[in-house]
C-alpha cells in the first residue's frame, strides 16, 4: 500500500521506492510543508535497507515541480525567510544524500528548485514536454537548492554560467543535447522508463549499489590519487560483504543471486 502524506506519496515496487510529488494545486511548488515532508520521507528511505533504488516522480500531468512557492515566500518577513531556510535546504539535501541510486522522472516544468530536485538525483529521465532551467536571477535570487554546485558538475562551469546568468528555459531535446537530462523517453513515458531503469538496477547487489554511489559522490572533485583511495575504501566495504559472497557463488552456480543486502 502507498504511504501518503499531504503532499507526497511513497509507493514500493519491489525494491524500488517511488517518491511522488503530489501538490497539484501549485504544480508541486516547494512550500514549507512540502519541504518538511520531503526531508522526512528521504530520512525514512535512507534507513530502509530494502530500498535499492529511489525514483522521484510527479503526479501532475504538466509539471514535475515549478520550484519554490513564491506566493508563500512573498508573505514572509526577512526573519521568517531566515527561519525557513534550513527547512528548505534539508529537503534538497535529503534527496542529494539518499544512499541508494536515485532517478528523477521529469515531464513538463522543472524550474528553479524543481530542476534542483532533479539535479540532486543521480540520473534524470525526461520526456519531450520537459522544460528545465534555473531562472532564479530573473526574480532577484540565486539557485539555493544546490543548482550553482550541481549544474557545473553535470555540464561544466561555462555552460552552467550561461544557463544560470541568462535564466533561460531549455526544452526536452535541447536539454538532452546539453546534458541537462540523461535520457529522453517517449512523451508521457518518463515515469515508466525511469521505473524500468530502476528495476534493472535494483536486480543488482544493494551493498554494491550503495558503495558504488558513495565512491562516485565522494571521489568527485578529488585528485586522482585521493579518488582512488575513496574507491579502495568502498571496494573493501563491498568485497567482504555477504553480497560479494553470494554474487560469486551465484555466478559459478549459474543462477540468479539472492542478495542478503549486507
Amino acid at each position: 500500500m502507498p504511504q501518503t502524506a499531504e503532499h507526497l506519496t511513497i509507493t514500493r515496487h519491489g525494491h524500488v521506492a517511488e517518491l511522488a510529488l503530489n501538490r497539484p494545486e501549485a504544480m508541486n511548488a516547494v512550500s514549507t510543508a512540502l519541504a518538511e515532508e520531503l526531508a522526512a520521507a528521504c530520512s525514512e528511505l535512507a534507513r530502509d535497507q530494502g530500498v535499492r533504488v529511489t525514483v522521484l516522480t510527479s503526479t501532475h500531468p504538466k509539471a514535475f515541480c515549478v520550484g519554490a512557492d513564491l506566493k508563500e515566500r512573498n508573505r514572509f518577513t526577512d526573519a521568517e525567510l531566515v527561519r525557513q531556510r534550513p527547512t528548505a535546504r534539508a529537503a534538497y539535501t535529503g534527496v542529494l544524500e539518499l544512499p541508494m541510486p536515485t532517478i528523477a522522472a521529469v515531464h513538463g516544468y522543472a524550474l528553479g528548485g524543481g530542476y534542483e530536485l532533479a539535479l540532486a538525483c543521480d540520473l534524470i529521465v525526461a520526456d519531450p514536454t520537459a522544460v528545465v532551467g534555473l531562472p532564479e536571477v530573473s526574480v532577484g535570487v540565486i539557485p539555493g537548492g544546490g543548482g550553482t554546485q550541481l549544474l557545473p558538475r553535470r555540464v561544466g562551469s561555462a555552460r552552467a554560467a550561461e544557463l544560470i546568468f541568462s535564466a533561460r528555459r531549455v526544452a526536452g531535446a535541447e536539454a538532452l543535447a546539453l546534458g541537462l537530462v540523461d535520457r529522453l523517453a517517449e512523451e508521457g513515458q518518463d515515469r515508466a522508463e525511469a521505473l524500468e531503469l530502476a528495476a534493472a538496477m535494483a536486480a543488482h547487489s544493494p551493498v554494491g549499489l550503495r558503495n558504488a554511489k558513495r565512491a562516485l559522490r565522494l571521489g568527485e572533485g578529488l585528485d586522482l590519487r585521493a579518488g582512488l583511495d575513496v574507491e579502495d575504501a568502498a571496494w573493501r566495504a563491498t568485497a567482504f560483504s555477504g553480497d560479494r559472497a553470494e554474487g560469486v557463488a551465484a555466478f559459478n552456480e549459474k543462477r540468479a543471486p539472492n542478495w542478503p543486502g549486507e
